[in-house]
């Protein structure tokens, strides 16, 4: 018997488990909690809820609870939904066979017959249970590691590097960037990796003297451990801290609330500047990543501990919240804006002009995954030739 090829063998499943348990777990605690947002207030709205599921297709298991309420764990495992009352399908589209049917209690019952803003209420909060999902995690985070409190401190400056062109000098000490109080050598990194070619303000203390100092972060590409490519904003200066400098700051519950909705608003800050950088041309789409990249992060992050995988899910968690608002139909924002054109109008779209809509929203989710599909396997390749 050839043990090399078993030892493979083995080596293949240990290594496809180490990504797939981290990539579902990830997924499903974020599409659990925005799931949950839309079926939560929907229940306070008094819409009958017919089934919540975890991924999509056939049913692999689920129950009954006391509401009669289906709640399944479905085979595919990309995303889920809540069916309502009235529903004919996932997407929220009415079965009008069945509303032409319905008794008033029963209307009273369905979600089609809300008023506007019942119906926009409960389709916006599965993005708010994102973005509150998020808080949550980095404010635990917080509270149970602390804040790195690695003073913002300038130990070098690299030649050729925009630090140097914009004057600072070993020893100056960072204070604001562009009026904003900077507490650590961490929250400097992170407005300048957000900012790259654009110019920022910083004020420094230098021996004493308060200097203000005009810098452009260069864009330029960096390798993580992992072989992963980022683009990020790059100043040039380093900082190396002693034992006793590089330290974690306890925090309190209520301080860590406040630094958890910080990290949260940075991360959706740095999403949609990125995405108005691909709108713009000032960035290329070949970050946009799918399924595969997820899965890939998820297994590599899982290798440093529990603390990055919940880092990555709220990081993942503010991306899908941010995601399902845009204005697409199919979407949670698509409904939103069709909720907004009914309010104007005083009455629906059509039900071709939705249909329509649907049909269009469908087809640009469908074109975004493949892409961002063919991005991951580019990357994937890319690894693979130069390893």
């Amino acid at each position: 018997m050839n043990f090399d090829f078993l030892s493979g063998v083995n080596a293949l499943g240990s290594g496809v488990l180490g990504f797939v348990v981290p990539f579902l777990f990830v997924l499903t605690l974020v599409v659990f909690f925005h799931e949950l947002g839309h079926f939560l207030i929907a229940r306070w709205c008094g819409v009958k809820v017919l089934v919540f599921s975890i991924g999509f297709g056939p049913e692999l298991f689920g129950f009954n609870d006391r509401h009669h309420t289906r709640w399944k764990i479905s085979a595919i495992p990309l995303g889920g939904y809540v069916k309502f009352f009235g529903d004919d399908n996932a997407a929220s589209v009415p079965d009008q066979a069945a509303l032409a049917h319905m008794t008033e209690q029963e209307r009273q019952a369905s979600f089609i017959y809300q008023p506007v803003a019942r119906r926009a209420a409960i389709v916006v909060a599965g993005p708010l249970a994102n973005f509150v999902l998020a808080v949550a995690i980095f404010a635990s985070l917080f509270v149970i590691f602390g804040k790195p409190s690695t003073s913002p401190r300038v130990d070098a400056v690299q030649p050729g590097s925009a630090a140097e062109a914009a004057g600072f000098k070993p020893g100056d000490l960072v204070l604001t960037i562009n009026g904003r109080p900077i507490e650590s050598f961490p929250d400097m990194q992170q407005i300048v990796s957000m900012n790259a070619d654009q110019t920022l303000v910083f004020e420094v203390d230098r021996g004493g003297t308060q200097v203000t100092l005009k810098a452009t972060p260069a864009l330029k590409e960096i390798k993580d451990r992992f072989g992963n490519v980022h683009r990020q904003g790059i100043l040039g200066i380093t900082r190396s801290p002693s034992p006793e400098d590089a330290n974690f700051q306890p925090v309190g519950p209520f301080k860590a609330l406040q630094l958890g909705a910080e990290r949260t608003w940075f991360v959706a800050e740095r999403t949609l500047s990125y995405i108005g950088g691909v709108i713009s041309g000032r960035e290329t789409a070949d970050q946009l990543g799918g399924p595969i990249r997820i899965a890939q992060v998820s297994g590599q992050v899982a290798s440093e501990g529990l603390p990055s995988l919940f880092s990555l899910a709220a990081v993942l968690s503010v991306s899908i919240g941010l995601l399902n608002l845009f204005p697409v139909p199919l979407l949670d924002g698509g409904h939103l804006l069709f909720y907004g054109i009914e309010a104007v109008r005083g009455k629906p779209l059509s039900e071709h002009a939705q249909e329509v809509g649907f049909r269009i929203g469908l087809a640009i989710v469908v074109m975004l995954m493949i892409f961002a599909t063919y991005n991951d396997i580019l990357h994937l390749a890319a690894q693979w030739t130069a390893s």
